[in-house]
């Protein structure tokens, strides 16, 4: 198992291969139980030219051995081990590796996410205030991504009514972003868990995002969407959770509020609007 965990590590690691190479590259050194021979996985793996030239470049680097050695000393689980939820076995291309702080227990537990706009009303704090203290009172884990905004609300609630909850960030488990949610990071990861499938020192790249939110709605059993525009990463971790069949729950807002355009497209479609704490009770089956 070790030599699988150690393939898995550089492989996360290794520049300039796409997610879904890497998934790739994994399945077929998986099934063939090759983890040493780069060769045979680029010529049986079907990965794009860019990715097999990339892989050929820097898998011997002293770049990734770098890499490597950094990252070793940091928590991490692999697809391979046993603690790795099922949740995330089952979506589309499950990050390799998770890097983590805190309780890996809580990937156990039934969860619901919360998404949001950044730019958070005064309509979605006093609805989410409303909403989430029930849930977390039942050890519904709240899972969101330690933005500012909607997701640092849902942390901060969790933590104030003793519940748990699970922060996906979207660069280095050593990063902070935003920077002032520095001391909510650290709560999260001392009290919940904190989760990332990039390496130690990556920073918030642009791309990470959309990569991250596909975390967010696969470890939840529900995703809750408190406000967003018509185009948002709210609407798109969404859209995740439909393809993952998850259920999506939405909160309905003024037809004219812009931040309620996302949340009454998505009830239009089909999602669940949620008007009382016990709708969301209910997704849970709880009492």
């Amino acid at each position: 198992m070790l030599q699988v965990k150690d393939f898995l590590l550089r492989l996360s690691l290794c520049r300039g291969i796409g997610l879904v190479s890497k998934f790739r590259l994994w399945e077929c050194a998986r099934d063939s139980r090759c983890f040493n021979k780069i060769d045979y996985l680029i010529d049986h793996a079907n990965i794009s030219l860019k990715s097999a030239t990339a892989l050929k470049n820097n898998w011997t680097s002293e770049a990734l051995d770098e890499a490597v050695a950094i990252n070793q000393q940091a928590d991490f689980i692999t697809i391979a081990d046993s603690q790795y939820p099922q949740k995330l076995q089952e979506i589309y291309c499950p990050p390799l590796v998770l890097f983590y702080r805190g309780n890996l227990s809580l990937l156990q537990q039934p969860a619901i996410a919360v998404v949001g706009t950044r730019e958070m009303t005064s309509y979605g704090e006093s609805t989410l205030r409303g909403l989430l203290p029930p849930l977390i009172k039942k050890q519904v884990v709240v899972v969101s991504g330690l933005a500012k905004g909607v997701d640092g609300l849902s942390h901060q609630l969790a933590l104030n009514y003793g519940g748990p909850t699970i922060g996906v960030i979207g660069c280095g488990i050593d990063q902070v972003y935003p920077r002032n949610h520095q001391l909510l990071q650290a709560k999260v990861a001392s009290q919940g868990l904190l989760l990332s499938e990039y390496g130690i020192g990556e920073p918030p790249l642009a791309y990470h995002f959309p990569e991250r939110n596909r975390l967010i709605a696969g470890l939840s059993e529900v995703v809750l969407v408190v406000e967003a525009k018509k185009r948002s990463g709210s609407l798109i971790t969404a859209n995740i959770a439909l393809d993952e069949n998850r259920s999506v729950c939405a909160i309905p807002g003024r037809i004219d509020a812009a931040l309620s355009v996302g949340c009454n497209s998505l009830i239009a479609a089909g999602a669940k609007p949620i008007l009382t704490a016990q709708d969301l009770l209910d997704e849970f089956r709880l009492l």
